[in-house]
Parts: C-alpha cells; sequence; structure tokens
C-alpha cells in the first residue's frame, strides 16, 4: 500500500467524521460550505476516487481540512496523517499553521485516533467524535483562567453567600448565639472545615495544571454539597461555562436537581437533562442518570464532546465503571 492510498483512507474516514458533525465540503439545505480544503482545492473536483486523487496531487498535506464559523473565520485546523502514524506527532505543524492563521483549536486524527486541542488551553483531548460547527464556536467564547480558579477565595459560607447574598449585614448571622436558628430558619448551608479543604486541593490541583481529581468521601460526608460548590468555583471564575453532573440512579437525579436548585438556584439555572432535552443548553448546569445519556448512544447523537467544561460523576464507582465509562470519557475539559 502505497503512502498516498494509506493516508487517503484515513482522510475518507475523516471525511465520515466531519460530515456525521454536520461540516458540509459543499452548499447543502442545512447551509453554505464550512469546511475549506488546502491549498484551494475544491472538493467537488477531487472526484469519487478521492485515494487517486490523492495520489495525483503529487504533496502531501494537500487536500487537509480548515472548519469555518458561520462567518468564514477560521476556527479548527484538521491535521490528518496516515492510519500508522500517530495524530499527535503532527502537533507542532499544526499548531504552526493555526497560529498562522488564526485558528484556535486543532483536530490530530488519522482516521482511527483524533485529538481535539484548544491551544490556548491544556493539551490534546482523545475525543470519539467530531465537534459540530455551534459546539466549537460556543466553547470559543470559553477562555478558561486557571489563576482565578485557584485564587478564589473559599470558606464555610461559600455557598451561603450565594443562597443569602447579604448574610454578613443580618443582625441574627452576627450574633453568635443567634446564627444556628438563622442559618436553620433559612435553609442555609454551611459547609464543615473538611468540605472546605476538598474544594482547596482541587484548587492546589488546578494550579500544578491537573484537569482531573478524585474524591473519596463516605455516605453522609455531604457530597452534593461539595459538589454544588465545586460547580459555583468553576462557574464563577470562569472555568467552566455549562457543567454535566452525571449519577447512575433517577433518586439521585431528583435530589442532586432540587440540591442544586436550593444552593445555586440564585445564580446559575439547574435542569435535568430527560425533561429539558430541548433547552438543556440554556442552563449552567445539566443533572442526567449516565442510563439515560447511554440509551441509543444519545451523548453521541445530541451532545458535541465540547458541550460541557466540567463533568461530576457522583458514585462514580458505580457510575464510570464498564459501558458508563464512555460517557464520562466522552467530554473533553475537567473531570471529577
Amino acid at each position: 500500500m502505497t503512502m498516498a492510498k494509506n493516508e487517503a483512507q484515513a482522510r475518507i474516514k475523516i471525511n465520515r467524521y466531519l460530515e456525521t458533525a454536520g461540516w458540509r465540503f459543499e452548499e447543502t439545505t442545512d447551509g453554505p460550505a464550512n469546511i475549506e480544503l488546502e491549498s484551494g482545492v475544491k472538493f467537488s473536483e477531487l472526484g469519487d476516487d478521492l485515494e487517486n486523487a490523492i495520489s495525483r496531487s503529487g504533496t502531501r498535506g494537500a487536500i487537509d481540512f480548515l472548519l469555518l464559523d458561520k462567518d468564514k473565520r477560521p476556527l479548527v485546523v484538521v491535521e490528518a496523517k496516515k492510519e500508522s502514524i500517530d495524530p499527535l506527532s503532527a502537533k507542532e505543524q499544526a499548531r504552526n499553521y493555526a497560529r498562522n492563521i488564526g485558528a484556535r483549536f486543532i483536530i490530530l486524527s488519522n482516521g482511527n485516533i483524533h485529538y481535539l486541542w484548544d491551544t490556548k488551553h491544556g493539551n490534546p483531548e482523545t475525543i470519539s467524535r467530531f465537534p459540530t460547527q455551534e459546539s466549537i464556536t460556543q466553547y470559543e467564547k470559553y477562555l478558561p483562567n486557571p489563576d482565578d480558579l485557584v485564587s478564589s477565595q473559599v470558606d464555610e459560607n461559600y455557598i451561603i453567600a450565594t443562597q443569602f447574598p447579604n448574610f454578613l449585614n443580618d443582625p441574627d448571622f452576627k450574633n453568635a448565639d443567634k446564627r444556628a436558628a438563622f442559618l436553620k430558619k433559612n435553609n442555609l448551608k454551611q459547609m464543615r472545615p473538611y468540605q472546605v479543604q476538598a474544594i482547596r486541593a482541587i484548587q492546589e490541583a488546578a494550579k500544578s495544571g491537573s484537569q482531573r481529581f478524585l474524591f473519596e468521601m463516605a455516605t453522609g460526608t455531604g457530597k452534593t454539597l461539595v459538589s454544588a460548590a465545586v460547580i459555583k468555583l468553576f462557574l464563577k471564575s470562569g472555568n467552566a461555562k455549562r457543567v454535566l453532573f452525571l449519577v447512575d440512579r433517577l433518586e439521585l437525579e431528583d435530589q442532586a436537581q432540587k440540591a442544586f436548585i436550593q444552593y445555586l438556584g440564585k445564580d446559575f439555572r439547574s435542569v435535568i437533562y430527560k425533561s429539558n432535552k430541548d433547552s438543556w443548553s440554556t442552563a449552567e448546569i445539566v443533572v442526567s442518570t449516565v442510563q439515560t445519556f447511554l440509551a441509543g448512544d444519545r451523548y453521541k447523537k445530541d451532545f458535541s464532546p465540547t458541550d460541557f467544561e466540567l463533568v461530576i460523576s457522583d458514585e462514580a464507582h458505580r457510575s464510570i465503571g464498564g459501558n458508563s465509562r464512555a460517557v464520562f470519557e466522552y467530554f473533553v475539559g475537567y473531570k471529577l
């Protein structure tokens, strides 16, 4: 098999991934073309035999792909390598190209393995599906700043500050003898020292560049309250625009939704996906069972890998084992 033929097979697979994600080589009823081929090659000129077209071109990379936003602005550089080559080998080459044309994102692929790289944040991450134009355009507005995440002040009243913004000025809170009654009367949740320490541990880990975190917490230690504090930390600091909270049972789905409304409802909208399938993207917090996402591979059909910047798996010893792990790993970004 020649090098050109080998690479052509990879590109044929990449074509399918692009088209599945809604990218278009030519204008259709869905909209104008939003894929530009390198060196001005037109897709219609390639003919049906892509392998021979590449062989005739005589140059490697002659039809690499540039994905455009709705204003025809460069958005994603797609660097295609032959199947036998690790796509990451083209990392620096692709970065130089992206920098020259002003594209923030890069997809590195050999047709079998794909990486999405946000050149302004982090390293290339494995993806199993290409992002849609709408999703990656929204993701472009995401400008994470780990320094803000690390420097955010978190104390025992972190959640109360959202529930009751003026709590510090309330005389009943100021009075130590009346404080407990004030908190109970207003259904306010004050975090315990170990819960605050857990949040600060995430901040320390993020300071060193980590994007994956694990909490080991016993039953009754307030996992949902801690999760709410983590969600607030990421959303408030701009290190997430939307959060996915995964559970493995329906009762936990309802409990989490009620808790997030109670703890964070004044600042952020939280929805259960199954009852908000057409409006989930308007919420900052999306709650779902893993089973809902797995049914009929819904997570691949209804979501793009860039739809959530933070994914939290509750009861992870059950909810990300086996096939369920595919949902957790499908999305790029921070993971807890």
